[in-house]
């Protein structure tokens, strides 16, 4: 980098790359990103934002048991005085302080519409108003007394506390969430009386494993309840880890309703799912026939979480129905386990449980000492005064004198007595009613209890023992003014294939599927007789026409060499015109659909591609889960169909045409397969499979089915060129 001599109006040029100029600047604002917003401190649990507004409040002293304070007064203290950002992130961070569906421990008391688990936002912060919670003072217990190190503010007017004493786990208690540059972090709430247990147990036995501790802190307890279904030995290993997931589900019960009636009543939701966007997506599976097993949902709740499910049929196992809902919507979510945080030196770090609580307790003790050490030193200074008192008491006469008759009377008094200014300066500011004998008792007794103190909190400052037992009654007080019941239940993960699958309970019904040319699917009840009076948008026609039953999974080949999996319980109804298959599963734009075949339990497909390579697959092994489908054929797929015979034969472009057995293919999963015909130019154009005994067709231009009966002229080995066809042979369909 070069720094030229700046020209004579002013200025600074500098010669540097643009590429070393852009990533040195986008280094720094990452950076900035990382430190100064996103991550949370492993201390305190804070990002910058939430600690200076609790800062802001403390200094406002909004106690819990000082009237609350409009959160625009506080917002404007936080903007103007630490936080040089917009005012409404200042509040959303606020707001969430105070949501009780948010924070398994609220640090804010907000009075007015603070949003609710329907995902209503908060009324603007000129209507409601705040102030700390019992938790909240916690945290801050000790600001004032130097237990922590200030920083200036982004403008040098104040000061700012680079972390908060915090008086319990805030960061595993109410969990973080926040996305940085290359970075995140996700860290779910916990229950503070497990937590100071486990503490608890550091203390004893500061060799103690992730494994001991997890039997005292079992999993995350959440501000919603519900039920955590993952494994113990997942859990333990996000805690070993830094990171992980955790299963959650609605907690959930059957009501009973009589003549065997019964309904599902959800009563605790999932953390951060929204009642009113879940209650209208299964709304949505109810319409798309997505859900089969469910007939209707309704929102009860008043005060209290209820929604109440109702089944489609009775003869429906309340667990089958749930097990489905579960799969199919936010009934069940996975919160994610990224535990990245801020280290004591402001390092980003992955850290496991005990590496969080670990840092804790070592803040905790750098606390105490701190404020042990403030309180000595105010502790030496009144002694030191309460001192030159009792010389005062001793000599009283004489004190008396020297005020009243000597011009320099503090010179005299340090002369005289060996006092020091400052024991000069209180003396001679002292009252004369203070000098009573009833003072001169209360005198001693100070002296006494502060000397005691001090004695106390030297021992405490030079003994580690004592200080980490201080900190264990400091956690219990803690714990007994925080303890609540844990609200999420941790069960073991649920085995769903023990459970009757979804396809059981669906009605059996025969349809007729129906796909247009471009691609719009639709099922019609019963059969179709005449496909010629089947409706389609303008400028679209039939392409397949498949005779099926609402239980059948449908085969989409493309040409692409997926295949793709639908239910055909999800198809819509062959009133209208259907729905975009496109829709209902992930199909390139530029793929064409091959063939769609009923599936069959134990059948068999002949896939090929175009450059002529070929192989049977099972059908079992053809079956997608995803959207996505399946890769199946390696190269571009020209057919794909049902294996019904033991010969094949095939017709290229150049329409030479080849006949072998069946049994010269390999059957296989996946991949490009064998030769099935070989071409100077071109590829292949059909194939087909048929039986011996009764000969292969094919389809003429006209449309008329014509039979072969000399098929054997043109039998040979597979992979061979071939000879020219009979006349009119250009496709088998």
């Amino acid at each position: 980098m070069t720094v030229h001599t700046p020209p004579p109006e002013g200025g600074r040029i500098v010669d540097e790359p643009m590429s070393e100029a852009l990533s040195r600047r986008y280094l720094a604002y990452a950076l900035s990103t990382i430190t100064n917003r996103a991550l949370p401190d492993v201390r305190d649990g804070f990002k910058p934002v939430h600690r200076r507004i609790m800062y802001a409040m403390h200094q406002m002293r909004l106690n819990p048991q000082a009237a609350a304070r409009k959160c625009a007064k506080v917002v404007g203290e936080v903007m103007g005085g630490y936080h040089p950002h917009g005012d409404a992130s200042i509040y959303d961070a606020l707001v969430r302080l105070a949501q009780d569906f948010s924070q398994r421990y609220p640090l804010v008391d907000g009075q007015g519409n603070f949003g609710n688990i329907d995902g209503d936002s908060a009324a603007a912060m000129r209507y409601t108003e705040c102030k700390l919670t019992p938790a909240a003072v916690l945290l801050m217990d000790g600001i004032d007394q130097h237990a922590v190190d200030f920083k200036p503010t982004y403008d040098d007017q104040d000061e700012e506390p680079v972390v908060l004493p915090a008086g319990f786990p805030n960061l595993l208690a109410n969990g973080s969430s926040g996305i940085a540059v290359g970075m995140a972090t996700s860290i779910p709430p916990h229950n503070v009386g497990e937590l100071i247990d486990a503490c608890h147990l550091l203390l004893e036995r500061p060799d103690a494993t992730t494994e001991d501790l997890a039997q005292i802190v079992p999993g995350p307890d959440f501000p919603t309840g519900g039920v955590a279904v993952e494994g113990h030995a997942s859990i333990l290993d996000a805690y070993e880890t830094g990171r992980g997931g955790v299963r959650l589900r609605a907690r959930w019960e059957t009501e009973d309703l009589g003549r065997g009636v019964w309904r599902i009543v959800v009563t605790e939701m999932p953390y951060q799912v929204q009642k009113s966007k879940l209650i209208a997506d299964l709304a949505d599976l109810i319409e798309n026939k997505k859900a089969p097993l469910l007939a209707d949902v309704r929102d009860e709740s008043a005060e209290d979480i209820r929604l109440v499910l109702e089944p489609r049929s009775r003869t429906i196992e309340p667990e089958v129905l749930m097990e489905s809902l579960f799969k199919l919507s936010d009934l069940e979510v996975r919160f994610p386990i990224n535990m990245n945080v801020l280290d004591a030196t402001g390092t980003p770090r992955v850290m496991g449980l005990k590496a969080c609580l670990q840092a804790f307790l070592d803040h905790r003790r750098e606390v105490l000492v701190r404020r042990a050490q403030w309180r000595i030193e105010r502790v030496e200074k009144r002694l030191h005064l309460l001192e030159g008192l009792r010389i005062v008491f001793l000599n009283l006469d004489e004190v008396i004198r020297i005020v009243r008759e000597e011009e320099q009377p503090k010179a005299v008094l340090i002369g005289r007595f060996g006092l020091t200014e400052a024991q000069a300066d209180y003396i001679l500011d002292t009252r004369l009613r203070q000098l009573a004998r009833i003072e001169e008792m209360a005198i001693e007794n100070e002296y006494k209890e502060l000397s005691d103190e001090l004695a106390a909190l030297q021992s405490l400052s030079s003994s580690p023992a004592k200080q980490w037992k201080q900190i264990g009654k400091d956690l219990e007080a803690t714990r007994k003014a925080l303890v609540s019941p844990r609200r999420t239940t941790i069960a073991e993960a649920v085995d769903s294939s023990a459970i009757a699958s979804i396809e059981a309970f669906i009605p059996r019904e025969a349809i007729t599927v129906i796909l247009s040319e471009r691609g719009w699917i639709r099922a019609a009840k019963g059969k179709v007789d005449d496909p010629s009076e089947l409706k389609f948008k303008e400028g679209d026609s039939l392409a397949f026409l498949v005779p099926a039953y609402t239980t059948d999974k449908l085969l989409v080949a493309a040409s692409d060499g997926r295949i793709f999996t639908v239910g055909a319980d999800k198809l819509a109804s062959g009133r209208g015109h259907g729905e975009p298959l496109r829709l209902m599963i992930d199909l390139d734009e530029k793929a064409d659909i091959v063939n769609l075949l009923a599936h069959q339990p134990g059948g068999k497909l002949l896939v090929a591609s175009r450059a002529g390579y070929g192989f049977i697959a099972p059908e079992d092994e053809l079956l997608a889960q995803k959207r996505g489908g399946k890769q199946v054929l390696n190269g571009e797929m020209r057919a794909a169909i049902r294996v019904a015979g033991d010969h094949v034969a095939t017709v290229g472009d150049n329409i030479k045409a080849l006949i072998f057995p069946l049994a010269e293919l390999p059957e296989m999963g996946r991949g490009k397969g064998v030769k099935l015909q070989s071409y100077k130019q071109g590829g292949l154009a059909d194939v087909a499979v048929f039986d011996g005994a009764h000969g292969p067709e094919w389809t003429d231009g006209g449309g008329r089915r014509r039979n072969w009966p000399d098929w054997k002229d043109w039998l040979g080995k597979r992979a061979g060129a071939g000879r020219q066809g009979p006349r009119g042979l250009r496709k088998f369909r």
